[in-house]
């Protein structure tokens, strides 16, 4: 089969052809039809997260089916040990012993995958293969930093990206406000956002029109946090939804009084993939996708690098 496989951090992936992977026990076989391209595809591609297996084909917004004609998402969290402490009391998203798809096994960018069809979902009707894709991730992580922000009427999303987008559309469903942050000078991505919902949409380093109850940080830029402190009211959250992050700066204790909440996003459960694919169809979600083949994932990253994506990228084998 063909697969982008990535050999070293921080060169390109080569297109080669490689043997399919062998289905262990419990595992499922699926030709890949769309692989959404994410941001933690690059974190690991350009060396941030440090620890993957080599050679590894990335990957983990995959949409596929199966030899018998099902069609099935494999997400980001793609195995667990099922008995550590976490486990046992509904935090798998913490499992120490994890495997994670793109990272720890290999991934969608490629023709075949194999899975644990344990931690597969079945794709909603509502959805194409390239419109689905996104779901997997962006959309997940979206929807579990979201039910961690609380009950926030007056919503801010800092980077308005693949998951803001979507997050957005659930968030407006839900009756919320949403206040769009995005990079000083990015008009079009201002205008993204206010055409799906967002009722203002400005610099990220300056506070909205008015206090946030809540604000997700999907931006992995750590000077964001401090900002985001700032603009959410007394008792606010503010959820840092990245699985990366560059160093956070110190800021004065104020910031962090009035009992406002600071806390992370980590992976996700299966729980959050049921209710969120649930969910999309009702809202009813719209993905903003570009579809582009397989072997240009290498150019597809570097979009992504640039910031030249809006909504999210797919890649179709």
């Amino acid at each position: 089969m063909r697969a982008m496989v990535l050999h070293r951090a921080r060169e390109p992936l080569r297109l080669e052809d490689v043997p399919p992977s062998e289905p262990g026990a419990g595992q499922v076989v699926l030709r890949v039809r769309a692989c959404g391209v994410c941001r933690t595809d690059l974190h690991i591609v350009d060396g941030e997260l440090d620890r993957p297996k080599l050679p590894l084909v990335v990957g983990h917004q995959v949409v596929g089916e199966t030899e018998d004609g099902r069609r099935l998402g494999v997400p980001w969290l793609g195995w667990t040990d099922g008995t550590c402490r976490y486990c046992t009391t509904e935090r798998e998203n913490l499992c120490d012993n994890a495997k994670f798809t793109g990272y720890d096994v290999d991934g969608g960018y490629a023709e075949w995958v194999a899975a644990d069809e344990r931690f597969c979902f079945p794709i909603p009707d509502a959805f194409d293969d390239v419109q689905a894709a996104p779901l997997l991730c962006a959309g997940l992580i979206g929807y579990r930093s979201l039910r961690l922000a609380g009950d926030a009427e007056r919503l801010g999303l800092y980077g308005f990206g693949a998951s803001a987008h979507i997050v957005a559309q659930v968030a407006r469903y839900q009756g919320r406000r949403v206040f769009a942050f995005v990079r000083r000078g990015d008009e079009a991505g201002a205008e993204f956002a206010r055409g799906l919902g967002a009722e203002w949409a400005g610099p990220s380093d300056e506070p909205g029109p008015e206090e946030l109850d809540a604000a997700i940080i999907f931006a992995p830029v750590g000077e964001l946090v401090p900002a985001a402190l700032r603009a959410v009211a007394k008792g606010g959250v503010v959820v840092c939804a990245g699985i990366h992050m560059s160093d956070i700066p110190s800021f004065p204790y104020e910031l962090l009084w009035d009992e406002r909440v600071l806390r992370s996003v980590a992976n996700l459960t299966r729980r959050d993939g049921e209710e969120f694919l649930a969910l999309a169809p009702q809202v009813p979600v719209r993905t903003h996708v570009e579809a582009l083949p397989l072997e240009q994932a290498n150019e597809a990253l570097d979009r992504l690098r640039r910031g030249d994506v809006r909504g999210s990228l797919v890649l179709v084998p």
